[in-house]
């Protein structure tokens, strides 16, 4: 009966194999801190319902003072409405505050998607209805930002006071909110906060601006009207000093290592602009790069501190079973563990900086190339950036590329970003755990032996890649009088022949450096869109590199800093009318009576040369030129059809001839006028 019971109970190992479990109990760890939802006192429902009210009443005060204004003072050049409160082919205009609200409303979004409540009305929202209310959201938020547009481009005192207003508010009750609730139980506790600074950076930037051009008073400088453009020409015009070639071949290499670096980094020029749509492309990407950074780093780095914190002594029989032993110590096997991990952790970081730092230096390079592609066709070079000649006119596709260029470069600098930190992360994993760690530790060399055993092969290729290198340098190739042409043909066919099988190996290896080099460079390049990742006979097929170039083809057509120059010329002789007449009449009668000598008339001659070719070479004003209008008139058939005497018909087309020379005459005489003035 004694038998039959000890059978039956159960033998308890844990006293003879783990005695120290109970002997040694430490106390419970307190538990994880649990983040509660937080109400602000500033409810957001109530605030966005007074705010929308707030800005409807400054839209309409706005429209009601420019509907006043355009009644009283009647035609004014290019003058703002709240109807086209953003004029973005204006490359005189103010861009820091349209940059500043493009910033915060990519922020505001790129926060609202993620959040529980994508809209402020809707608390706990339900989950069938939160991917509507983010779709609700996306055309939400810049509706409710788009009064600060309409404040700042009116220029009317009216409204930076109205803006101020409205900026003041923004501000003022996200700071509150944030102040009231800095932790969400959301993905990480300070991720709200963290998000919300470059919220509150814009709008404490709007309010300072608001503030001082409150104080400073509207300029009332439209865009034909700024000296931008006549400096432009003036610089374009102005005769550019040789460089001799003996200077540039004394460049050394320390010169170059240094001329590197320097092509990295943007460097603004007094007499080039950029459009507006690129310079607030370049900001929303920078925005873009600190969202998706901190968005990278909050969702992995808090799940690493809570794993390195869990590990204890149980990693180690759990890690028995699976049959891997680090160390027969339990205690030196989970500090082996929570360094492993602690490793982990420093390699994302370092991928994670490395991402950012690539990301921001392929975003200056990107302004870089950006001016070089605007100089080029600006000159009338297309065909540096297109693979065929094509003319810079805008169409359909252009117009939407036009349109959604910032979103499309916002993207990809996005998906960069998350691929490179993965890539960059794998390689930093092989190098620690497979080189570093290993050498430090004098364990677990499984590459060095992999290496080790095929030494032999790898002696091979380095030795006939050396040896091919040093025959073709000392037996191949000769020189005489300057020139080099190839020697001992025989020895080289033969060498050839006899190295076709290891150049076979060497070249599945070139193959395998190629591949990674390639996608290498693609990752990396992955955020521009100046730069297509296809070969050039193949870039069409590179979609954000057509988006990109039909951006361009309608960027330039419409704000051509020459043809704005010769525009603003041509109003000024609209609308002044008399005193530039007389100005031009002064000039002509100058010229005959006080003839020049030879070397101001050859300047002059020069000066209207150089002035023709940049008209003609400009693909804006290539239409309205002489040539191309005695061309459509020749060719249209309505005077044939009419049955008009060919007579009459020459007669009157020499007339409207002489006229057009006349007036051409006069134009560019007017041209001279206003460069020699400047």
């Amino acid at each position: 009966m004694n038998q039959t019971a000890q059978q039956s109970e159960p033998f308890d190992y844990s006293y003879y194999e783990y005695p120290d479990w109970y002997s040694n109990a430490e106390p419970t760890k307190p538990p994880k801190e649990v983040i509660l939802p937080c109400d602000p006192v500033a409810d957001d429902k109530i605030f966005h319902i007074v705010i929308l009210l707030l800005s409807l009443a400054a839209l309409l005060v706005l429209a009601f003072l420019s509907r006043k204004n355009s009644l009283c003072e009647g035609f004014t050049r290019g003058a703002s409405s709240i109807f086209s409160p953003v004029n973005f082919l204006d490359q005189t205009q103010d861009k820091s505050l349209v940059l500043a609200v493009f910033g915060l409303v990519f922020s505001k979004l790129a926060v609202s998607v993620i959040a529980p409540d994508p809209l402020p009305f809707y608390k706990d929202t339900p989950p069938h209805l939160k991917e509507y209310l983010k779709i609700v959201s996306i055309f939400y938020y810049p509706l409710l930002y788009c009064p600060l547009l309409v404040c700042s481009t009116l220029q009317r005192r009216t409204g930076y006071l109205l803006g101020t207003v409205l900026s003041f508010s923004h501000s003022s009750v996200l700071l509150w909110q944030k102040i009231d609730c800095p932790k969400t139980p959301e993905l990480y506790k300070f991720y709200a906060l963290l998000a919300s600074l470059p919220q509150l950076l814009c709008l404490f930037f709007i309010c300072m601006r608001f503030v001082l051009l409150f104080v400073k008073g509207p300029e009332h400088d439209q865009d034909l009207d700024s000296s931008y453009y006549t400096e432009y020409v003036k610089e374009l015009l102005k005769k550019k000093p040789s460089v001799s070639s003996s200077v540039s071949d004394q460049s050394g290499l320390m010169q170059r290592i240094l001329e590197l670096p320097k092509s990295y980094i943007y460097v603004p020029e007094k007499v080039f602009r950029f459009p507006l749509k690129l310079a607030i492309g370049a900001f929303v990407s920078f925005v873009c790069i600190y969202h998706t950074s901190l968005l990278l780093i909050i969702l992995v780095v808090p799940t690493l501190h809570i794993v390195r914190s869990g590990i204890d002594e149980n990693m180690f029989y759990l890690m028995m079973g699976f049959g891997i032993v680090l160390s027969e110590d339990r205690q030196e096997t989970v500090n082996i563990l929570v360094y492993y991990t602690w490793l982990l952790e420093v390699c994302y970081l370092c991928a994670m900086t490395l991402s950012i730092v690539v990301s921001l230096l392929m975003l200056m390079k990107s302004m870089i190339q950006h001016r070089s592609n605007l100089r080029a066709l600006y000159r009338g070079d297309v065909c540096q950036i297109y693979s065929k000649h094509k003319a810079l006119e805008p169409s359909r596709g252009g117009v939407v590329c036009w349109m959604g260029l910032v979103g499309y470069q916002a993207a990809l600098y996005s998906l960069g970003m998350v691929l490179q930190t993965v890539v960059f992360f794998i390689c930093f994993l092989f190098l620690v755990f497979l080189v570093i760690v290993p050498v430090f530790y004098g364990r677990n060399l499984l590459v060095f032996q992999e290496a080790a055993q095929t030494w032999s092969a790898w002696v091979t290729l380095i030795l006939v890649t050396i040896l091919q290198h040093v025959t073709a340098k000392f037996m191949f190739v000769k020189k005489e009088a300057g020139t080099t042409d190839i020697n001992n043909r025989d020895s080289l066919f033969l060498l050839t022949y006899l190295l076709f099988l290891v150049n076979s190996v060497i070249g599945l290896l070139v193959a395998m450096w190629r591949i990674l080099i390639s996608a290498v460079y693609n990752l990396i390049h992955m955020g521009r869109t100046d730069l297509s990742l296809l070969h050039r006979s193949s870039q069409d097929y590179d979609p954000a590199y057509r988006f990109y170039t039909q951006f361009l083809a309608v960027e330039v057509s419409q704000t051509h800093p020459v043809m704005k120059a010769f525009c603003g010329i041509l109003l000024d002789l609209m609308m002044e009318g008399g005193r530039a007449a007389h100005k031009i009449q002064q000039v002509e009668e100058g010229l005959q009576e006080n003839r020049p000598n030879a070397a101001v008339l050859s300047r002059r001659v020069r000066r209207r040369w150089q002035l023709v070719y940049t008209l003609v070479n400009n693909p804006s004003l290539l239409g309205s030129r002489k040539h191309f209008q005695t061309q459509a008139s020749e060719a249209n058939p309505a005077n044939a059809a009419n049955g008009t005497p060919t007579t009459k018909t020459g007669s009157r087309r020499s007339q409207a001839g002489s006229r057009k020379d006349k007036k051409e005459s006069e134009l560019e005489l007017a041209v001279e006028v206003k460069i020699e003035e400047s």
